[in-house]
């Protein structure tokens, strides 16, 4: 793949993570004429946004931000309306220019990059799916598809053979001449994802992109992201508001609140340990069981349990233990690497099931 930007600094280089597509380092976006001095001044940072708000007049939708996407997650970054979490993707690719801090991609800063570079990134590097599918009207679906390497010069033949691989890939066969107003919703927003792959990008931004379907048609595109997922392996970081959502989707989870990073784990963290009050009532609607590993219910081994009988593996999630905890007569062990960690029986079980928490 062709360099997009020139050789980076030694300190951008090492302040990238290993293994991560991309790293976010202290990211301000400040809206307002104080903006800059903000996101400069380190007492802002312990300052709440309302605060900052009431003493500066300026918004800061995104306030010091850093955590690291890793090469081939599906990294998922979710929090109520007016969390900062669309303003946070879009300062990925400078959308929306962030205001202070780094947005390392590969271990090159993209806020260091001119013009000609950062194009090369949104072309070459970085796709994005929005919620409004953004079609052109009155070219074909496989035109619509086909568009974005138009821009970048490649010939027609060739950017159609590749248009026609994608639309395969997302099940539009036989679309290809359609307008977008011929198709549904759902199937324009397969559109759109195939006009994102077209280019054959190292990541996939999604900006709640299901949000408008209906729960039905969501469902679908939901298991047609994680199909994508398995076989392609790309890198996705996706917004949204519904945890049931991020949940099925995510392998790990980005709650943001007012701006900030309040707290970042795979599902079974967020319900097994959330930070505060606010994590907690994200969560509080959950069924526990289908979300939590049963390393989360596990007890002490009890004495003079024998030696053999029923096992599960530490990250079997409780829902799935259940048919075997129920069956076995005695504590069923919980194995961690090859090592008895604990054991769970079916009170543990059953009180999880039933969304009694165990204090």
């Amino acid at each position: 793949m062709s360099t997009i930007a020139p050789a980076e600094s030694a300190i951008e280089r090492d302040s990238a993570s290993e293994g991560a597509d991309f790293s976010i380092r202290n990211l301000w976006k400040v809206f307002g004429s104080e903006a800059a001095k903000i996101a400069a001044d380190d007492s802002m940072a312990e300052l709440s946004a309302a605060d900052i708000l009431e003493k500066t007049g300026c918004v800061a939708a995104v306030r010091n931000v850093s955590f690291d996407v890793g090469r081939g997650e599906v990294f998922v970054i979710m929090g109520l309306s007016g969390s900062g979490k669309s303003t946070l993707v879009r300062c990925f690719t400078r959308l929306i220019e962030p205001t202070a801090g780094e947005v390392l991609m590969e271990g090159r800063n993209v806020l260091s990059l001119g013009t000609k570079d950062l194009r090369d990134v949104r072309r070459r590097k970085v796709s994005m799916v929005f919620q409004h599918f953004g079609l052109l009207p009155f070219r074909s679906v496989i035109d619509n598809v086909s568009f974005g390497l138009e821009i970048r010069g490649i010939g027609k033949a060739a950017r159609r053979a590749r248009a026609h691989e994608v639309i395969e890939l997302v099940g539009l066969h036989g679309y290809e001449e359609r307008f977008p107003d011929q198709l549904s919703g759902g199937m324009q927003q397969r559109v759109g994802l195939a006009r994102a792959l077209a280019s054959d990008p190292d990541v996939l931004l999604f900006d709640e992109p299901f949000s408008a379907l209906d729960p039905l048609i969501r469902r679908d595109m939901q298991a047609e992201v994680i199909r994508l997922h398995r076989d392609m392996g790309k890198t996705m970081v996706f917004v949204t508001h519904d945890l049931n959502e991020a949940l099925k989707l995510g392998d790990r989870i980005l709650i943001m609140g007012h701006g900030e990073l309040v707290q970042i784990g795979t599902g079974d963290e967020l319900v097994g340990a959330p930070a505060n009050d606010y994590v907690a009532d994200f969560v509080s609607d959950v069924s526990r069981a289908q979300v939590l590993t049963v390393k989360w219910v596990v007890q002490p081994v009890p004495d003079g349990l024998a030696g053999d009988g029923p096992s599960v593996p530490s990250d079997m999630v409780i829902i799935d233990a259940i048919p075997t905890v129920l069956a076995s007569p005695i504590p069923v062990r919980v194995v961690d690497n090859g090592t008895v960690i604990g054991v769970i029986d079916r009170d543990a079980v059953l009180r999880e099931v039933a969304g009694v928490k165990s204090f």
